[in-house]
């Protein structure tokens, strides 16, 4: 997710010069001894995150147990590899983590790698132990995937168990899927015969292969999850300055989410994806108890253009074409990317498992992300005669370092001109999965649809506000005004629905409430922060953390509770614990000082649009499916053990696919929209309709999206 930036000048030079002197204190000593990497990289962000961080912890024993149940968390989170007496061992440092940081010794991360260490070791000798008899998927058994509801094995007897059990777990998924495969081959027309395996992965049989029997599956299925995991720990060493990265950033998440450490390695590529200039799939990705999920769709990407690969996706297995899958489960992000990334042209095949529990394989066809579809663009909608804008934007970008770049308002201004110039008669912002970024550009872009004012409040860790407003009174929109919201709108996403809604000026529509991220960062290289004596210990990294908070007009904070939609409409992702309330140690909710504003004079009348919009919902045939469908989910997502059993784990996956085929199914009976170019792009394009069609594409998924559909409906309530 990216953050929201702001100029802070004189902020930014105290801060850095705390960070300095500070470095030079702590670190200059009478013997001379130059202290070890460790010892500078936990002083020198401690001693960030007491002077700089928004709201700092007091390093007591308090922070101690913090630090030890993430780290812990963090260090075995699948708890196949530390039994309770290791976590025993290791609890005695529960309450001494804040004096070894103090005084520069780390014991307790001496201790958890030496035990990660020996227990790997076993673990390899267990995994092929297990792996050398066959799987009996008759029996009634089951695996508890929610590994925070299990207990750290008690013994070897009951981590062997837990073993025997993962691993029958991945050998019968691959089982299940080998069936599916050769199901739909033999299903398949003989012009199609050679379709089915591309689409599917290696294990799908051709036109020419025999049909495998069970025993022949289960056999293969073994072969494979031991090859994966002899790659896994073959390439599985952590090194020391991995275990002190991580344990660096169990100190840094304990202070808030969003506050972390960056390796210089990982700096690099934090930088990249800043950047914007993505070969590959085209997702960002995150790690969470053992799995690795999709986080982020970049727009543009050959993801977004595949369409099948969703955000809150759990990756699974990964393969170069149709090449062996490899079983990425328990990988670290880092090592997971070096195989998903890849040339432009060349496939990668994902199996993912979704958050219905169902597993699916994705093609896809790595490219570079199409740059314009990172941007604001905008189509006209034609509903019962009239014509509504929809404007897209999927993050407020701008180029911090051309005072003459691009930025998301200026793009966002040009594009209402255009509808405008159309006639519209309202118009339509989708900020869904839109997760922030440039906060002047937020600021305004507000003022884009109201005369001058305050847009947003910033206060930093002493108390001190500043109110950021719009000072220009032109307006450059002043119709009814819908924005689109779900869990995923962030950040500056908020402060402009915040906005909106406190003006009264237009209608926030979409999933319960956003995201909850109403806080700035900054990152700070470390290395500027070393004096010079320090220099064999360079490079040490960066240090992104908390710095400020956002706060709405009417002084509520979007931090935590996110913005409330004003009209809620079922969403699929409506059933996910997202947002920053379920993240660990989030900043919590508060208020400060209203503003002083006018709110707009023509207010929509929301009783009226929101009771409409809840019989028009309650009568939609996809509205009905995908509310069933959500609960189905709900129920799935809050069922956390797995049959081990394969006719049951079949039927489950059966089940699934059945109620996201009638979704799809009634989709696709859905009235589809009338989305046409705007006038002003045909103009611009000369008239060629390849490339008014490519430029138009971005459309095309959501023709049949009911959601844009039932704001259509506000808008022409609105108008009525």
């Amino acid at each position: 997710m990216s953050f929201p930036r702001l100029k802070v000048g004189l902020y930014a030079f105290l801060v850095a010069a705390v960070f300095v002197l500070a470095s030079y204190r702590l670190f200059r000593r009478a013997d001379s001894v130059v202290p070890s990497k460790d010892q500078v990289l936990i002083g020198i962000m401690l001693q960030g995150l007491t002077s700089a961080h928004y709201q700092p912890e007091k390093v007591d024993d308090a922070f101690s147990k913090r630090v030890f149940d993430l780290y812990l968390k963090h260090l075995d989170p699948r708890k196949q590899f530390l039994l309770a007496t290791d976590v025993e061992q290791l609890r005695r440092y529960q309450t001494q983590i804040d004096d070894e940081v103090k005084n520069g010794t780390h014991e307790f991360l001496d201790l958890s790698t030496k035990l990660m260490a020996q227990r790997t070791t076993e673990m390899q000798a267990l995994y092929r132990e297990i792996l050398a008899k066959p799987f009996d998927f008759s029996t009634e058994e089951s695996l508890q995937t929610d590994f925070e509801k299990a207990p750290f094995p008690a013994d070897k007897a009951a981590q062997h168990e837990l073993w025997r059990k993962l691993l029958k777990y991945e050998t019968l998924s691959r089982v299940a899927e080998m069936m599916d495969a050769q199901e739909k081959a033999k299903d398949a027309k003989p012009t199609g015969a050679t379709a089915a395996p591309a689409a599917a992965n290696a294990a799908a049989p051709t036109a020419a292969e025999p049909v495998r029997t069970p025993v022949q599956m289960e056999i293969e299925a073994r072969k494979r999850v031991l090859k994966s995991y002899d790659e896994q720990f073959e390439d599985d060493n952590v090194d020391a300055n991995e275990r002190l990265t991580n344990y660096a950033n169990a100190i840094a998440n304990t202070y808030d989410p969003h506050t972390e450490y960056f390796a210089p390695k990982a700096k690099e590529d934090f930088d990249y994806e800043m950047t914007g200039r993505f070969e590959g799939i085209g997702a960002t990705l995150r790690e969470k108890e053992g799995l690795i999920y999709v986080d982020e769709i970049i727009p543009g990407s050959a993801s977004a253009r595949q369409g099948d690969l969703k955000k809150g996706d759990a990756l699974l297995r990964v393969a170069q074409g149709a090449a062996e899958p490899v079983s990425i489960e328990g990988w670290r992000t880092a090592k997971a990317v070096t195989l998903i990334r890849g040339k432009k042209g060349s496939e990668v095949r994902l199996t993912v498992k979704k958050p219905d529990g169902s597993t699916k394989i994705i093609s896809i066809i790595r490219d570079v992300v199409v740059v314009d579809e990172k941007y604001a663009q905008s189509s006209v909608i034609t509903d019962k005669g009239q014509k509504i804008g929809y404007l897209r934007l999927p993050g407020f970008y701008a180029d911090f370092n051309d005072n003459g770049g691009r930025s998301s308002s200026d793009d966002v201004k040009k594009e209402l001109a255009k509808l405008n110039a159309e006639g519209v008669k309202g118009v339509i912002m989708d900020l869904r999965f839109n997760g922030g970024g440039s906060l002047t550009d937020a600021v305004s872009m507000a003022g884009l649809f109201m005369e001058s004012g305050p847009m947003v409040q910033v206060r930093d860790g002493q108390g001190r506000t500043q109110v950021l407003t719009d000072n220009d009174p032109h307006v450059q929109y002043s119709g009814p005004l819908v924005l689109l919201v779900n869990k995923y709108s962030a950040s500056a996403s908020e402060i402009l629905a915040a906005a909106i809604q406190d003006y009264h000026r237009g209608v926030i529509m979409g999933s319960t409430s956003t995201y909850g991220k109403g806080t700035v960062q900054r990152i700070f290289d470390l290395d500027e922060a070393l004096p010079a004596e320090l220099n064999s210990v360079k490079p040490i990294g960066s240090l992104k953390l908390t710095t400020q908070k956002f706060y709405r007009v009417n002084g509520g904070s979007t931090q935590f509770k996110g913005v409330v939609s004003d009209i809620v409409v079922p969403d699929l992702y409506s059933y996910l614990d997202q947002g920053e309330k379920e993240s660990d140690y989030p900043l919590k909710w508060d208020e400060i000082q209203p503003a002083r504003y006018r709110p707009w004079d023509a207010a929509p009348a929301l009783e009226k649009l929101r009771t409409n919009s809840k019989v028009r919902v309650a009568n939609n045939p996809s509205f009905k499916v995908m509310d069933e469908m959500v609960k189905s989910m709900r129920k799935r997502k809050d069922e956390t053990t797995v049959s081990l059993k394969l006719s049951a784990y079949r039927a489950e996956q059966a089940e699934s696919k059945a109620i996201s085929d009638r979704y799809e199914a009634a989709q696709k009976t859905t009235t589809a929209l009338a989305f046409s170019p705007l006038s002003a792009d045909v103009r611009a394009l000369g008239g060629d309709t390849v490339k008014v069609n490519r430029a138009a594409r971005f459309t095309k998924s959501l023709k049949k999206d009911i959601t844009i559909g039932e704001a259509v409906s506000v808008i022409q309530d609105e108008l009525k």
